[in-house]
């Protein structure tokens, strides 16, 4: 499939992603191949693909139909199994990779993402992912600059845990109003952008929102029961709940320093 993928119009490489490339599926795990384009994709060739591979009608979302970061792209099934196709503009992914060397990030507003959309996902997916067909050699270049990564990004992403504090004091002025919305909204902020900033401290990439608490909980010198207090945090949302959340901001940046 990624071969037949490579040959259409636009297509410069296709890379396995998520869980399958970095070993650590489980059988119902679902395959994600990241579609790599210049230019604008053929809508048409990949949506004739799709339905010849699932062997029934697939609507293919262009570029921008899934939302500005996440792109476009399909769900397929083939033969029982989700392949999930995913649109990856290879020339902003490599504009993405050079504002990270320069320490720059954005947090986009992205669907499918609570947190945001945090741009440097881009080239970690392009280091964490295994290259299935790059007939021109780009994607494989790319991924072995992006296998160091660069010390601005980690200062700038490890900086940025000021604002977990800044959450968590805004969840403070909320919670004796009882407004569980707010507080439920700066505590998960606080603590995604607390597992952004670990990550970073130890030059790991961070994808996104799934699986970052536990895989922020292994990381070295991680506080002890992290992601334990978090976990109470989070269902509580009452008053010892955000002192809880405060506790938590300080052993992290502590750890960070």
């Amino acid at each position: 499939m990624a071969a037949r993928l490579a040959e259409l119009p636009g297509v410069r490489a296709v890379v396995l992603g998520g869980r399958r490339a970095r070993g650590t599926h489980r059988p119902d795990s679902d395959w994600d191949l990241g579609v790599n384009y210049r230019g604008a994709p053929d809508l048409a060739a990949l949506t004739a693909l799709a339905c010849e591979v699932q062997g029934s009608p697939v609507e293919v979302a262009g570029a921008g139909g899934w939302g500005p970061w996440v792109n476009g792209g399909a769900w397929l099934r083939v033969d029982g199994t989700p392949v999930d196709w995913i649109l990856r503009d290879l020339d902003r992914v490599e504009q993405v990779w050079s504002d990270c060397r320069e320490g720059r990030f954005e947090v986009g507003v992205q669907p499918g993402h609570p947190l945001g959309f945090w741009s440097p996902c881009y080239p970690g997916e392009v280091a964490l992912g295994r290259v299935l067909a790059d007939p021109y050699g780009e994607l494989t270049e790319l991924q072995q600059e992006t296998r160091s990564y660069p010390e601005p990004l980690r200062k700038a992403l490890a900086d940025a845990a000021w604002e977990a504090e800044f959450s968590v004091a805004a969840a403070r002025k909320s919670v004796a109003s009882g407004d569980a919305l707010h507080v439920a909204l700066c505590l998960s902020r606080a603590f995604g952008i607390l597992a952004q900033s670990l990550h970073a401290h130890h030059r790991t990439w961070c994808l996104n929102e799934k699986g970052a608490l536990a895989a922020a909980a292994l990381l070295p010198r991680t506080p002890a029961d992290f992601a334990e207090r978090v976990g109470v945090a989070l269902r509580g949302l009452d008053v010892a709940a955000v002192e809880t959340a405060g506790a938590v901001v300080r052993d992290v940046r502590a750890v960070l320093r």
